[in-house]
C-alpha cells in the first residue's frame, strides 16, 4: 500500500488514481492517515463482502432468537406501539 501527503495528491491526482488501480493509496496529512483510495473494483469486493457479513450475523441472531423461543408473532408484539 503507498502512502503519499495531501499536498501530494492534490497536485497529482492523476497519480494517485493511476496507482489505486493497482492498489490502495494512503492520503496522510499532518503525520495523520486520513484518506485512502481504492480502485472501483476493490471498492465493490468490500462492499460485497461487508453485506456477506452482516447477512451472516443476522442468520446467527435468528438462529439464536429461534432457538430461545422467538416467533414472528412475539416479535411483532414486542415490538408493536401499545
Amino acid at each position: 500500500m503507498r502512502t503519499v501527503s495531501a499536498t501530494e495528491a492534490k497536485q497529482g491526482l492523476a497519480g494517485v488514481l493511476d496507482l489505486a488501480a493497482h492498489e490502495p493509496v494512503v492520503i496522510r496529512r499532518q503525520k495523520r492517515d486520513v484518506a485512502v483510495v481504492l480502485s472501483m473494483k476493490e471498492y465493490e469486493r468490500l462492499t460485497r463482502l461487508n453485506v456477506a457479513e452482516f447477512q451472516r450475523f443476522c442468520d446467527a441472531v435468528g438462529e439464536k432468537a429461534a432457538a430461545a423461543g422467538l416467533t414472528e408473532d412475539k416479535l411483532a408484539e414486542l415490538l408493536a406501539d401499545d
